[in-house]
């Protein structure tokens, strides 16, 4: 009889008292079955009794094409080409690519979840970068073209912020230019540091609201005695926040100047002798420019819907954090390191933003991306 061993998998049973957990002793490989993709194993958990793939909750789970071949659609979904395109080359069905994706952008969600948490990063860059969903004018759009809160279609930006020092994408999120777009994108990047960073962006005025609406502290007043109702609670910035802007200043659509600005915690921004800039951001919005069709300027490869332009940006997030080493982020090998054979000895070590960050410990392969299994958060410590 096989004795259980540590194969990395959880049990997917919700009734089972190990579920969801990982390296516990309690799996065992009970069988094998072939597939196109080749052979796969078949387990079972000893605490329940119940047997499962090993592709169970990943992007293979119960699909018979062959893994190369959604790995090469959803790898060419990351290097601008588009859906019709794909079809033609890999004989397949626009709607079957998108239901690839969307189980790409789960899982890529569950790996930004796994990893993106208590961040202890200096500064953070936002920046919002134009693009449109089915149409170029919301059929509700305003008198500015920009697109209203309830409208899925017409100029929707893809606000992104990132951790500069480790090349980090830290959120993502796809919406109209408003305060909700921009409150949603700080809440998303808050619950993912550590602290009050540095924040920088350009002149979009809507950071600085969405910021104080995140990172605060309430002033009182007390009564005066005097009739009539008492003056509310003001929210004030917070003591640690900092908050600088950089403006372009154009004159038809040529660039002039660069304004530079602390709206907030100009003391602490003395202090820290930090500089206010965007550009690694901006590099990163030519990045994704060049990786998603959807994206590029003068196009016709536009997302019709907004949830699939969300999933492909969060799929990007996760390749571009885990599995794309950046030149900026490689580190010279010693001398006892360089035993390659061969006459091309490696000088470098390259690595990912996620392992710069020390979130990982190697380059991720793309299908460990799409089959990545992860504890529930509140259990890892106990893991440990």
């Amino acid at each position: 009889m096989r004795k259980p061993q540590d194969w990395g998998q959880p049990c997917p049973n919700p009734d089972c008292a190990h579920y969801r957990l990982i390296n516990r002793g309690n799996m065992s490989a009970i069988a094998t079955y072939l597939t196109q993709s080749g052979k796969r194993r078949i387990f079972r958990c000893g605490a329940c009794e119940k047997p499962f793939s090993e592709t169970r909750d990943t992007v293979f789970f119960d699909l018979r094409t062959p893994e190369e071949k959604v790995i090469m659609a959803l790898k060419m979904l990351l290097v601008k080409v588009a859906l019709s395109d794909m079809g033609f080359v890999l004989g397949v069905t626009e709607a079957t690519v998108l239901e690839w994706l969307r189980r790409a952008a789960q899982k890529a969600h569950e790996i930004n979840a796994h990893l993106l948490r208590d961040l202890p990063v200096t500064q953070v860059q936002l920046d919002e970068m134009w693009n449109f969903i089915r149409r170029k004018h919301a059929q509700q759009a305003g008198p500015d073209g920009e697109s209203s809160e309830l409208s899925a279609d017409g100029r929707q930006w893809v606000g992104i912020s990132c951790a500069p020092e480790f090349r980090l994408i830290l959120a993502a999120f796809v919406g109209p230019r408003t305060f909700e777009s921009a409150l949603q994108l700080i809440q998303m990047t808050a619950a993912v540091v550590l602290g009050v960073p540095c924040f920088f962006s350009d002149g979009f005025s809507c950071d600085l609201s969405a910021l104080i609406e995140v990172y605060h502290t309430l002033q009182t007043f007390p009564r005066t005695g005097q009739p009539g109702r008492p003056k509310q609670p003001v929210k004030e910035p917070h003591p640690d926040l900092v908050y600088g802007q950089v403006v372009k200043k154009k004159h038809q659509g040529r660039l002039q100047a660069l304004v530079y600005r602390v709206r907030c915690g100009a003391k602490r921004f003395e202090e820290l002798g930090l500089s206010i800039s965007t550009s690694l951001l901006e590099r990163l919005n030519l990045t994704l420019r060049q990786a998603l069709a959807p994206l590029v300027r003068k196009s016709g490869s536009f997302c019709k819907d907004r949830t699939h332009m969300r999933r492909r940006v969060v799929l990007f997030q996760a390749f571009d954090n885990c599995a794309r080493p950046h030149r900026s982020l490689r580190v010279p090998l010693s001398d006892p390191e360089l035993r390659a054979l061969g006459l091309i000895q490696p000088k470098w070590r390259h690595q990912t933003p996620g392992m710069a960050a020390g979130l990982t410990e190697h380059v991720w392969t793309f299908r460990e991306l799409l089959t990545a299994k992860f504890e529930p958060v509140h259990n890892q410590s106990s893991s440990g």
